[in-house]
């Protein structure tokens, strides 16, 4: 893996984060469908990748405000966790129109790296696994590959188990 400057009009915030932190990180196109309802899905089959190591981007409402869960595209999110994850008991998926007014990204190119507003974020402990992990660049149809630990560092994260299969 290189880094990678952004080329092609493929700059997003998220890249641009990449790229001024200086990490390793590889850009993937694909050729995004737009009737296409699963997103992260529709990544990992056009990236032949395992859907346990695409990550998709979701942002709930938490007692302390909106704050973003990472976690596989082959699961769901598991609330109570992420809640817990976040010294919280509660958690609702947040309203889509708000979320991307915070973050200035659109459903289904949510990144969790260049949002507009700095979020609590919480990265599923399963991402520990791989060398490098995949999730949205930015935009529908570009995915990142870093480590794990880049995307960590990067956003403040904590690592907790917070996705659930099914």
């Amino acid at each position: 893996m290189s880094k990678t400057k952004s080329k092609g009009g493929q700059g997003t915030p998220a890249t641009v984060a990449l790229a001024k932190a200086a990490v390793d990180f590889t850009l993937h196109p694909y050729e995004h469908d737009a009737n296409a309802q699963a997103y992260g899905e529709e990544a990992a089959d056009a990236l032949g990748l395992p859907y346990e190591r695409i990550f998709k981007t979701l942002v709930a409402e938490t007692e302390g405000g909106l704050a973003v869960a990472v976690v596989p595209v082959s699961g769901k999110l598991d609330l109570k966790a992420f809640a817990s994850a976040l010294k919280g008991k509660r958690a609702a998926m947040a309203d889509a129109a708000k979320v991307e007014r915070v973050t200035g990204y659109v459903v289904g190119g949510i990144s969790p790296l260049g949002q507009r507003k700095k979020l609590p974020t919480v990265v599923d402990e399963s991402a520990l696994g791989f060398e490098t992990i995949y999730f949205s660049a930015g935009r529908r149809g570009l995915q990142i590959e870093t480590a794990p630990a880049n995307l960590i560092e990067l956003t403040g994260a904590v690592t907790a188990p917070i996705g659930k299969t099914g």
